[in-house]
């Protein structure tokens, strides 16, 4: 595997997704949850979807149960919430494992191509972000407490 297009997902609605679906866009993967105290961040991840999807940015949301039972909700629960409290309007993704030896095939490698802090490769809590260029290369990783509008400086070199 040398890039994100080489992988396959699920939708939300449990679609299979190859992310070639995606090329030459920027996109922006997360890891989310919806009663994490990251949670508000939805917020923030659709803000920069707004603003720059005609750019060619795509978000793309991964729900998670494996930090603190975060994520306890299926897939269509996990839906109607972000519709209902953030109107979500970005690509959500079937609950996957981000971490251990279940981990999706894709959080295996984005995790082995920008590792976290300390040389680590785990995942280390809801809302981590991977920010992939145009090209389908992971450039960076961002910690949960990255705020999504922190990182709009990244985002626009790549457009």
């Amino acid at each position: 595997m040398t890039n994100i297009y080489d992988f396959s997902v699920i939708n939300n609605i449990g679609e299979t997704v190859p992310l070639t679906n995606y090329e030459n866009k920027v996109l922006l993967i997360v890891n989310t949850a919806s009663a994490c105290g990251f949670t508000p961040q939805y917020a923030g991840l659709e803000s920069l979807h707004q603003t720059y999807k005609d750019r060619g940015l795509a978000v793309l949301a991964f729900p998670c149960n494996q930090f603190g039972q975060q994520e306890q909700a299926d897939n269509v629960e996990i839906k109607n919430f972000c519709d209902l409290n953030f109107n979500i309007n970005f690509d959500l993704f079937a609950k996957v494992d981000v971490n251990g030896e279940n981990a999706d095939p894709l959080f295996k490698f984005l995790t082995t191509q920008a590792k976290g802090i300390l040389g680590s490769k785990k995942i280390k809590w809801n809302f981590t972000k991977f920010l992939i260029n145009r090209n389908g290369q992971v450039v960076k990783r961002y910690a949960s407490v990255t705020k999504p509008e922190s990182i709009i400086a990244d985002i626009e070199k790549l457009l």
